[in-house]
């Protein structure tokens, strides 16, 4: 069906293909691309975007020696493909499988696991500095980015420190889109670049005429040197990127590769860095995806239909992400003075209604988290009621702003992280699973989990009210709605489910329902009653109800879907430890100190014991080691600590 991809041993193999099968080649990777949509929700439209690119780099170069940088890797599809993973590919995103995403573990091809973007230049930069160094400068070094990553900070920084280098290039992946339509002045000015008149024969023919003109003695001399430059500097496109010191070379055709090749074997002997400016459609050989590249980023699950995606059934469970939007399109409603940013997230975190309805309070902000963050503390300083809401591990990127720039001026922003826990087949790149650790260590911060949808719109309402910053974390998963009359959000106050003198389970977070499950079993089985907390406050932590558990139940197990180090089951320990409570009555269940891999959300659960039968057998592990030395403590026998 495939049998070029399928008798591709490496990407050299590349080399010796000719034009006409390289054409194949590209039809047969978007054919797989295409089949696999129809398994599992996968990256899509980007990797459908960069087939020709894809081939024409490893057609070009050696990448088994020669270094490529991915920014943003879930454009890595291809480029899997053709280095060799073909008979693999179809686990891609399961547990035991590829990762969606570049893994050195998996290939010699893939140098970085680049989950996050605008790292690309400053990687691509050091490994060509590190090459040199070691006398190995022979190696060509490139880095992948596209428009939607270009307006990061780190990209700019990093090629101010690259002028002078040689066998440096840069592709710039000009689909105008990071997932949605990007933004700002950057994104202007690459389609003024893809766009410009001066493409065409005038401006070369003028800037051969202007090369002619002869320079004479000064002070002429200097005169027309400056008209000749300004003259050239207004007909040649990519001057910003000429100032920092690279070659600009483009715009050309990203799908022509013959073209593509024709430039890079050009480009590879230039003795100074490149920035290489490539026009390519996201979504381009699947019409559906061409037309709404989107929805198509990363489409569920679909049938393909003579070219028309049909959706197959979902669960129809509302997501956390859901419940979020729907609570901020009515604060917003509500209040005139609530505004909502994301940075280059609007589709994934659900806030196109939003945006549709307030397009005067709603800020994209492009892929510059860092930016986001200053900028809602300045709003909030102005006197607004900004929600950031952004990815919980791409909210990492903006540490030092939450630091000094909302909670150093302990400004009302609130926080919602989207992601905040295991994400899935993404992986450990995009895991949302350091946030507790991250935002519970400054002051003036509160932290806080909803426990299941009913929570969600309280807790919002309840931090837009508070005059300091606030957060909210939810997973990538559809929400519980776990019947009861639900408490009112009060500051730093727990929820009490249900009370059980024999043990405790103080559940942060989405977990809950799964507490619920493993009290039930507890009864069932061991005939234990067994208190569930919703502790929804990670800080203020609820010390009353902390003091309670440990000292009328027979032990306390904290769970959360979030590190160990640092997050709410630390928390815990810390506040008993200050209040002199007995931590050995006390166990912590989330996530430790490893980097998790990838597998659907349920498998990654089990697989940590953070499942309804992992919270069971925890509590009972527990009840067995703790009980008898209380029991026999408490009827005045010695107790062996040893």
């Amino acid at each position: 069906m495939h049998p070029i991809l399928a008798n591709l041993k490496s990407a050299r193999d590349l080399h010796t293909l000719s034009h006409a099968e390289m054409e194949q080649l590209a039809a047969e990777i978007r054919d797989v691309l295409c089949n696999l949509v129809t398994i599992r929700t996968a990256h899509f439209a980007s990797n459908l975007g960069v087939v020709e690119l894809c081939i024409a780099l490893h057609s070009v170069f050696d990448f088994q020696r020669d270094r490529l940088i991915w920014d943003t890797g879930h454009q890595i599809y291809p480029h899997k493909l053709v280095t060799g993973r073909y008979d693999e590919f179809s686990t891609i995103r399961t547990k035991g499988g590829l990762m969606g995403y570049p893994n050195p573990h998996e290939s010699d091809y893939d140098l970085f696991m680049t989950g996050h973007a605008g790292a690309s230049v400053s990687t691509v930069l050091g490994l060509r500095s590190g090459d040199d160094l070691l006398g190995e400068s022979d190696r060509q070094s490139v880095a992948v980015i596209g428009d939607g990553a270009f307006p990061s900070g780190i990209v700019y920084e990093a090629m101010n420190n690259a002028a002078g280098k040689k066998k440096l290039l840069v592709i710039l992946n000009d689909n105008k889109m990071s997932i949605c339509p990007r933004v700002g002045g950057v994104a202007s000015y690459l389609d003024r670049l893809r766009t410009g008149p001066f493409y065409t024969g005038l401006k070369n023919e003028v800037v051969k005429t202007l090369n002619k003109v002869p320079l004479l003695g000064d002070p002429v001399e200097r005169f027309l040197a400056q008209l000749k430059e300004g003259i050239k500097a207004g007909l040649h496109g990519g001057m910003l990127f000429e100032d920092l010191g690279f070659r600009y070379i483009g715009p050309i055709d990203g799908h022509d590769s013959g073209l593509l090749r024709r430039y890079l074997k050009r480009v590879a002997t230039q003795d100074e860095p490149v920035l290489l400016h490539v026009v390519t459609e996201k979504g381009h050989g699947f019409k559906p995806a061409e037309a709404d590249p989107v929805y198509f980023h990363t489409p569920p699950a679909f049938e393909n239909r003579d070219g028309e995606a049909v959706p197959k059934a979902s669960s129809g469970k509302k997501a956390y992400t859901h419940h979020i939007s729907d609570a901020i399109a009515k604060q917003m409603r509500d209040n005139p003075r609530v505004t909502v940013m994301t940075a280059a997230m609007c589709q994934g975190n659900k806030l196109e209604s939003v945006r549709a309805e307030f397009p005067e309070r709603f800020f994209d902000t492009g892929i510059c988290e860092g930016h986001t963050v200053a900028f809602a503390g300045g709003q909030a300083k102005a006197g607004l009621r900004p929600i950031v809401d952004i990815y919980s591990t791409f909210l990492q990127r903006s540490f030092d702003h939450i630091f000094q720039e909302v909670a150093l001026q302990n400004l009302p922003v609130v926080f919602t992280m989207d992601r905040a826990g295991l994400t899935a087949a993404d992986g450990p790149t995009h895991h949302g699973v350091f946030d507790i650790g991250y935002m519970r260590l400054f002051p003036n911060m509160i932290v806080m989990a909803p426990g299941d949808a009913h929570d969600v719109a309280p807790m919002l309402d309840f931090a837009l009210k508070q005059e300091s910053p606030t957060s909210l974390r939810y997973p990538k998963t559809s929400a519980d709605q776990i019947e009861r009359d639900t408490a009112p959000i009060e500051l730093g106050k727990a929820e009490i489910i249900q009370w059980g003198a024999d043990g405790t389970i103080l559940c942060c977070g989405a977990l809950l329902a799964n507490c619920i499950g493993a009290a039930q079993l507890l009864k069932e089985r061991l005939d234990l009653d067994i208190a569930v907390i919703n502790a929804r406050f990670v800080k203020p932590l609820d010390r009353e109800i902390l003091q309670r558990a440990v000292g009328e139940t027979g032990f306390v197990v904290t769970v959360e879907e979030a590190a160990l180090m640092t997050g709410f089951g630390s928390a815990v320990l810390e506040a008993a430890n200050e209040m002199n409570l007995d931590t050995r009555r006390i166990k912590r269940l989330g996530i430790p100190d490893e980097f998790v891999t990838f597998a659907e959300r349920s498998e990654l659960l089990g697989d940590l014991g953070l499942d309804t039968e992992g919270i069971f057998t925890a509590c009972k592990t527990q009840h067995e080691a703790v009980a008898p030395r209380f029991k026999a403590q408490d009827a005045g026998f010695p107790v062996d600590d040893s």
